[in-house]
This record gives structure tokens, C-alpha cells and sequence, in this order.
């Protein structure tokens, strides 16, 4: 006669946690791009809105299958994640672009590009299912197509 093995009161948790809500890694595609049709509403109300001239960016999380067929482990692709210096801009701060002065051309990006900054530019900020970067709207330094045309190491 078999037993019936109970799950843990923290692999319960675990459970719970798992078909609470939306997460972070359920704005990425396979490939490690945004998926088709940009960033769903739920996993917005995740994101903080940045105040005065800062921006909220989603960092490239890459893809989990290399061309050649190697599929890549965890922390590899975290590392790759937290190494980036590309990302998906998801909100802007209201006075983002808006000193003429220092702008007089208009806004470097708009919501929904994908953009170049430093390596070390702005905060890293842990949410559910990954992390997000805020920027200052100065710390962009281009905006890229697909961001798989910048090498990522």
C-alpha cells in the first residue's frame, strides 16, 4: 500500500506564489525579446511609475537557446541580464525630455524602444520575476531596432 506524499508547508507557499500573479518573466519571449504586442497591462502595474526625469527600463534578458542549439543554464542567463546594456523602455517619469535646454531636438526615446545606456547608469530595482532599471533621461546613449544587434557578453 502506497502513502500519499504531502507537499511542505514552504512548497505549498511556493505553489501559492506561482499562480498568484503576474511576473516579470511573463514579459519575455522565448528568444529573451518582449513578446508580440508589447508588455501586458498586468505586468505594468508591477513597474513603479519614475518620478520627475527618470525612466523605467526592462533589461535584454537574452535568448535561452543559442543559434547553435545549446540551451543555456539559469545563472547564465541572469548574469547576461544584470551585464546589459540594452533595454525596453516601459515608463517615463513627466518631466523626462522636457527641458528644452538640455533637449532642444525633442526626446532621445519613447516608450516601447529599445535603447542603449551605460554600463553602470541608473538603480537596479528587484521586482517579482526579475529586476528593472531606472534611468535618468540624460543616462540613454542611442536607441537600437533589435537588441540583438549589440553583442552581449
Amino acid at each position: 500500500m502506497q502513502s500519499e506524499v504531502k507537499p511542505t508547508a514552504l512548497e505549498e507557499k511556493w505553489e501559492k506564489n506561482k499562480s498568484s500573479g503576474p511576473s516579470l518573466d511573463d514579459a519575455y519571449s522565448e528568444d529573451g525579446k518582449i513578446k508580440e504586442g508589447g508588455v501586458s497591462e498586468e505586468i505594468m502595474s508591477l513597474i513603479p511609475q519614475p518620478t520627475g526625469w527618470r525612466i523605467a527600463l526592462l533589461p535584454y534578458r537574452g535568448a535561452a537557446v543559442t543559434k547553435g542549439g545549446i540551451m543555456l543554464a539559469k545563472e547564465t542567463k541572469e548574469r547576461t541580464q544584470l551585464a546589459t546594456n540594452v533595454g525596453y523602455v516601459l515608463k517615463m517619469g513627466p518631466l523626462a525630455y522636457a527641458d528644452e535646454s538640455k533637449f532642444p531636438y525633442g526626446a532621445w526615446c519613447q516608450v516601447g524602444n529599445w535603447v542603449i545606456f551605460g554600463r553602470y547608469a541608473g538603480s537596479r530595482i528587484p521586482i517579482d520575476g526579475g529586476e528593472i532599471r531606472l534611468l535618468n533621461d540624460d543616462e540613454i546613449l542611442a536607441t537600437v531596432s533589435d537588441p540583438e544587434n549589440v553583442l552581449h557578453m
